[in-house]
């Protein structure tokens, strides 16, 4: 079976929320396919203990802010669940799921999007899937040989599996110093960063990082020198668990290892640490791979676009996978930004 719609979206996370939203503004005729079972996104799928770096306030889709959580100036995952169930109820937003997007193809003057359950032809796709869904592991030499548990971030969900165990976080970024401060206590923990874990200042949450990314994106805009956005700060927010844990000097970080053998990790001078889990906070990949029928990908990967217009495909938008389609795109309170612009380019498009 093929419906026809004006816009299909592919991803009921928050990027795709807040397109949906900008495009119901607009009077458009569009559909949200979400692989997912149940509302939230990625966020459904986060440990136990992750926060937001912003206060509610500042962590709000467009249209409505976010509630706030009683006693977490840091609203945790549970309730960023909560809060994108209750924004789709509200819009009224035509979310259909689980929806898994097999391929987008070209078909005349439509885009078809192939569903395991249909397919859905429209005049512009915006592609919102995020990166959740496709974990980076890096090839270290050893990790076949390895006899230990080994998981990546979105394995991860709290410190009671690992009590009492020798567990390596590999990973400098939030989601490395996050899990490895969760650890800290109950574990005999080793944090390995590929150098040495840069910590924003402790005032620094997500208002301000939001801030830097728009400037970056301005003066790149302008052709004014590249300002390096959020990575010119630092690469860790110092959220609560974080702070805590470094002053109290339980969160310090190792060098990378070299290998990995049977039974743990290999330094470079020769001497072996002993593990029972490793755990990868090693980051994302764009999840694109229902955009290959389309042939946009180039260096790295990645599909060049302008804002967040495919340069080769300007019916197929791309929307918060990172600051290449929009400034700070990939957090909530950026979102609402670029997912205002693609809804407006597709109107123009279509009209």
């Amino acid at each position: 079976m093929t419906q026809t719609t004006q816009v299909a979206v592919i991803g009921g996370g928050q990027a795709g929320l807040a397109a949906g939203h900008h495009l119901r503004r607009l009077g458009l005729d569009f559909v949200i396919l979400d692989a997912q079972a149940e509302p939230g996104g990625a966020w459904q799928h986060a440990w136990d203990s992750l926060h937001l770096f912003s206060p509610a306030a500042y962590s709000s889709l467009p249209g409505r802010p976010m509630p706030l959580q009683m006693g977490e100036p840091y609203p945790d995952a549970r309730h960023v669940v909560g809060y994108l169930t209750e924004y789709e109820r509200r819009y009224d937003l035509p979310v259909h799921r689980p929806v898994r997007a097999t391929g987008v193809h070209r078909d005349g003057r439509y885009l078809r999007v192939g569903t395991e359950v249909g397919s859905w032809r429209a005049g512009a796709v915006i592609s919102a899937t995020g990166t959740w869904w496709r974990p980076f592991l890096p090839a270290v030499p050893g990790r076949s040989d390895f006899r230990g548990r080994q998981l990546h971030t979105v394995e991860y969900r709290s410190p009671r599996n690992f009590a009492g165990q020798r567990v390596i976080v590999v990973g400098g970024g939030n989601s490395g110093a996050q899990i490895a401060a969760d650890l800290a206590y109950d574990t005999e923990l080793t944090w390995v960063t590929q150098r040495p874990p840069r910590f924003l200042p402790d005032d620094i949450d997500g208002r301000a990082l939001f801030d830097v990314a728009t400037a970056r994106r301005r003066a790149l805009d302008e052709g004014r020198t590249d300002t390096q956005g959020v990575a010119s700060l630092g690469d860790i927010v110092a959220v609560a668990p974080v702070r805590e844990a470094r002053d109290t000097g339980l969160l310090k970080a190792s060098p990378m290892f070299v290998r990995l053998d049977r039974d743990g990790v290999v330094w470079s001078d020769g001497t072996r640490t002993p593990a029972d889990a490793v755990i990868w906070c090693t980051g994302f990949r764009p999840a694109l791979s229902h955009l290959a029928p389309l042939g946009l990908r180039g260096q790295r990967g990645r599909i060049a676009t302008a804002g967040t217009r495919s340069v080769k495909e300007p019916r197929l938008h791309l929307l918060g996978y990172g600051d290449w389609t929009g400034p700070a795109s990939a957090i909530l309170i950026g979102v609402g930004r670029p997912a205002r612009d693609a809804a407006r380019e597709i109107a123009e498009l279509l009209a």
